[in-house]
């Protein structure tokens, strides 16, 4: 069972709801430090903002309009259990009465991608497929930041983050641990 299935699951009442996590592979699925070979290759995590508004689905769409308008943004990530995202708000979203909770306008289960895939990669398909925003998070489905287009484009061809995110509080320094005691050493 996917995270984001767990998490609605809880959310209705169920007990005894499991997810399932191991090895090297979800390590760096969560932006986690790692060395060897593939040290240096600039993956999603590199272009990840922090400042996306969230909300949680009981808010009401007002209220998370106000700030998510009030910080410059479209659009605004919901997240439940723990800071794992289940819906997204934007666009048409946005035109229903302000006094609706968000969990009955939100866009169910937006597609995310793990930080430690390519950001070459992903600047080409955001490209080829005309998406402005991806909503990056770990394997079990936690809120890590978002991606926009035109920075990921920046950032992969090697501008410094500091220099693209100049408008962005917090976006450099971001709180991934990478200190020595949270590096996993991969053999080359």
């Amino acid at each position: 069972m996917s995270p984001r299935a767990a998490c609605r699951l809880e959310a209705m009442g169920f007990d005894a709801v499991y997810d399932f996590t191991a090895g090297i592979a979800d390590w760096k699925a969560a932006g986690l430090a790692v060395e060897g070979s593939e040290v240096g290759l600039t993956n999603v995590l590199a272009a990840a903002r922090t400042d996306v508004p969230i909300c949680r689905p009981e808010e009401v769409l007002g209220d998370v309009r106000a700030r998510a308008t009030a910080a410059g943004w479209d659009e605004a990530l919901v997240v439940d259990c723990d800071n794992v995202v289940v819906g997204r708000i934007r666009g048409e979203r946005w035109d229903h009465p302000d006094d609706l909770k968000v969990e009955s306008v939100m866009e169910l289960g937006p597609t995310t991608v793990r930080p430690d895939g390519s950001l070459i990669d992903l600047s080409k398909r955001m490209d080829d497929k005309g998406t402005k925003l991806v909503v990056v998070s770990d394997a079990q489905g936690h809120l890590l930041g978002v991606v926009l287009a035109e920075e990921a484009r920046q950032i992969a061809a090697g501008v410094d983050p500091d220099v693209v995110w100049q408008d962005c509080d917090g976006c450099s320094g971001r709180a991934i641990p990478n200190a020595a005691s949270d590096t996993v050493k991969i053999d080359d």
